[in-house]
């Protein structure tokens, strides 16, 4: 379970997360939506601590994240091309994070294997620099790359942003798949309330910071958030 307590996060006086209580239980696809500057991807920097909470704190797995490193052996990311090695082929990417998840090489060369149809021919084998892929084409390196070592939690920011429609349409049957055995925690942000409201079967709404909808997702679902964001 993750679980978000009396959680802020201020740059001088303005706050841009304001979460008294927030839980995600084990197995759960959750989504997060909210227009730019809801706060969805502070949410996710501290749950990855990469930025620290002004008040409050984020547990994963009942591992306090900004007190411990512990949580790292369980959890794939990728908010953005940040999270890629530039300087690597797609092929000495995907060595690196596999030896840090105790993998080795049939491991990796098996893991890859199930998204051929996913990269459908344009990431390895290429001879080309991650640095030098197209944007859609590093966002699906990231994501095949945080679902490696079999992750009890997956962090996607964006995911479907620069993506094709095809890839777009494989990506939702990759998450669909991860999530059907209830043991991985799937959370994505997305601005596209079609994408999110098919893969995830909860939604929180942020706005300035604040939750203002939990959603359990169901047929009503998205015409709910785009009355919603329509005002």
């Amino acid at each position: 379970m993750i679980k978000a307590t009396d959680l802020t996060k201020k740059y001088g006086k303005a706050e841009v997360l304001n979460i008294e209580s927030l839980e995600i239980p084990t197995g759960q696809s959750f989504g997060l939506v909210g227009n730019n500057g809801a706060g969805k991807t502070t949410f996710f920097n501290i749950l990855l601590d990469l930025i620290r909470p002004t008040t409050g704190f984020i547990s994963s797995n009942e591992i306090q994240v900004n007190t411990s490193e512990e949580w790292k052996n369980f959890t794939g990311s990728f908010i953005d091309e940040s999270f890629l090695i530039g300087y690597l082929t797609p092929e000495e990417y995907f060595d690196f994070i596999g030896d840090l998840r105790g993998m080795n090489k049939a491991d990796i060369q098996n893991f890859l294997a199930q998204f051929d149809e996913f990269f459908n021919e344009e990431i390895l084998g290429k001879k080309k620099y991650l640095r030098d892929l197209s944007k859609g084409n590093q966002k699906k390196a990231g994501i095949v790359a945080a679902m490696m070592g079999n992750s009890q939690v997956v962090i996607l920011d964006e995911p479907f942003a620069n993506l094709d429609p095809t890839t777009q349409i494989r990506l939702k049957k990759l998450i669909k798949v991860l999530t059907e055995n209830r043991e991985v925690t799937v959370l994505i942000s997305s601005h596209d309330l079609t994408h999110v409201t098919e893969v995830c079967e909860r939604i929180v709404v942020l706005d300035k910071g604040n939750v203002v909808k939990d959603i359990e997702t169901s047929e009503a679902t998205l015409k709910e958030l785009e009355s919603y964001f329509s005002v």
